[in-house]
């Protein structure tokens, strides 16, 4: 067989890899290391290059790909200080569960374990923030690593695959045979564990079920909402998963991410049976691991998820079930509605709560700029399709409390906790589909890693809104610092740019707002301008979160130490 193939370079054979595999657009920024990768890449125009500014924000695009498609996301970067940049957006992906094939040049190999110039031993370094990491020492292996690298990013769990290419290697000319397209492998329910959890439902007096994690198509996603509502199941929502159920159904009840609602945790609390489906139940959605005991979680949990090392991890679920997403929300949406279901009421009162906390109470009496009301204007504005990207950051509670999200629109944010996702995100996400508005929340903080991306946008051609949530400080930082040393600020000041100024030197549209009634017009502006926008929103500092101020938490943290 090998003697009717063509013999390529090792960096061909990656890019033919990429072919076979169906990339249709990689993230990079471009280093000596994979010269022949690039090269390969100029006969290859059916891959779009995006050519970025800093090898994290390529990260957190590549990332935000994966999310949005299903598609393990592909990213380019040099040995060394590339793959160091690079790193944040690569525990990203594997926090957030999220499909991505990383390529790395590396040096050659004669002068490994040299501590050559930029050698990074990429198995050592990434091994605690990916899936797998390998090194394709010889080309001829490039067809099966490759391949085993789309296997591995895609099937049970998702996550971030690192390959390692030496630049040498790359050089190297061979006959291999390309194979591919991928196919994701994931796990089946099992009719006995189906039958089972309905038994265990019926049983139930306050059930409520949770939705959260990755792998979620849109068939899955009205899937599983048809079920709880068939059901009359109250539905919550891991941290930055709110697009999972259609947050406007009788069904949806709200959150658990950072600032859940005290309601919604109360009721988590009180319930005899959780089912919670796709999510880890990690830290921020079990509220630090309170939400039930350790590892026995007091009541009835069935927890269902794509990874076996999942069940069980910290909480001992009465009924686990290894599955995908779709492959379960199509067998739930099959079984028998439960009959007159008994919690009727439970859930039409957690749906009350959910529905008053939408109404934003202003924290100071005539706020110039009312964020709640443009949350609430913005809710109301966005189209179903729009996508939301979010930066880490206390701004991004009036997003999360305020807007409501549904398919096929998206909530895409780091559930690592990452800064500076919220620009690159929105930037990959109307490359992906730039038909869409999409609007980014971000900090002044957050903006300042990344927001240079937005020149990728505009050489681009497209066009995501930047809403910049500046009160010229790391304010969750500032907000733990009030908590725990009242007065004594240190290091959170921040001192920035003109942010508009800087929109219009990337090409873009920008725009100060500070008063309420400035927004609405500056937000139509930067949508027919369908160029990068930046408006710039002057926060009053006082306003730390949704339901309180500095002045207060200070003076809560000094009548505690009094």
């Amino acid at each position: 067989m090998a003697a009717n193939l063509s013999v390529q370079s090792g960096g061909q054979l990656v890019v033919a890899a990429l072919r076979a595999h169906g990339v249709e657009m990689a993230f990079s920024v471009a280093g000596e290391s994979y010269l022949e990768v690039l090269d390969a890449l100029y006969d290859a125009p059916e891959i779009r290059l995006i050519t970025c500014r800093q090898e994290g924000g390529a990260a957190f695009m590549a990332e935000t790909y994966g999310k949005l498609t299903g598609k393990p996301g592909v990213l380019l970067v040099t040995r060394g200080p590339g793959a160091c940049n690079a790193s944040i957006g690569v525990h990203t992906a594997f926090q957030d569960s999220t499909p991505m094939v990383v390529l790395v040049g590396q040096v050659a190999r004669h002068q490994i374990d040299r501590e050559a110039f930029q050698e990074v031993d990429f198995r050592k370094m990434f091994a605690p923030l990916a899936k797998w990491v390998t090194q394709i020492d010889l080309a001829d292996r490039v067809p099966e690593l490759m391949n085993q690298a789309f296997q591995v990013a895609t099937s049970g769990r998702p996550g971030p695959v690192v390959v390692a290419l030496p630049e040498d290697m790359l050089r190297d000319r061979h006959a291999a045979a390309v194979v591919g397209p991928f196919r994701a492998v994931r796990a089946h329910p099992g009719a006995a564990d189906l039958a089972e959890m309905r038994r265990l439902l019926a049983a139930a007096e306050r059930p409520i079920m949770l939705v959260g994690g990755s792998g979620w198509s849109d068939a899955a996603a009205a899937d599983i909402a048809r079920f709880a509502m068939a059901n009359e199941l109250p539905v919550c929502c891991s941290f930055r998963r709110q697009d999972i159920v259609d947050n406007r159904l009788p069904c949806f009840v709200g959150d658990l991410g950072t600032g859940a609602a005290p309601s919604l945790v109360a009721r988590i609390k009180a319930a005899d049976l959780v089912l919670a489906v796709g999510a880890r139940i990690g830290e921020i959605t079990s509220q630090g691991y309170t939400l039930f005991e350790v590892p026995d979680p007091g009541k009835t949990l069935i927890h269902v998820h794509a990874a076996a090392e999942e069940l069980g991890r910290v909480f001992r679920p009465t009924l686990a079930m290894q599955s995908g997403m779709p492959e379960f929300a199509t067998a739930a949406v099959a079984l028998e509605p439960v009959a007159r279901p008994r919690w009727q009421a439970w859930r039409a009162e957690a749906r009350a709560e959910y529905e008053a906390g939408l109404v934003p109470t202003p924290l100071t009496a005539s706020p110039p700029l009312d964020l709640g009301r443009i949350m609430t204007w913005l809710r109301e504005r966005l189209p179903d399709d729009a996508i939301v990207t979010s930066d880490a950051g206390n701004f991004s509670g009036w997003p999360n409390r305020f807007l409501q999200y549904r398919r096929p629109g998206r909530q895409l944010g780091p559930t690592s906790g990452a800064m500076g996702y919220g620009v690159p995100a929105a930037v990959a996400a109307k490359l992906v589909y730039p038909g869409r508005v999409v609007v980014g929340f971000c900090g002044d903080g957050g903006f300042m890693m990344t927001g240079q991306e937005l020149m990728t946008a505009s050489s681009e051609g497209v066009g995501p809104i930047i809403l910049l949530f500046n009160n010229a400080m790391y304010g969750t930082i500032r907000m733990h610092q009030e908590r725990r040393f009242p007065g004594r600020v240190v290091g959170t000041t921040l001192k920035n740019p003109d942010f508009a100024a800087l929109a219009r030197a990337y090409g873009g549209f920008g725009a100060t707002v500070a008063r309420t009634e400035e927004f609405a017009p500056a937000f139509e502006k930067a949508v027919a301008s369908g160029r990068p926008a930046i408006i710039e929103l002057r926060m009053d500092p006082e306003m730390i979160t949704t339901g309180t101020t500095l002045s207060a938490l200070r003076r809560q943290a000094e009548t505690a130490k009094a």
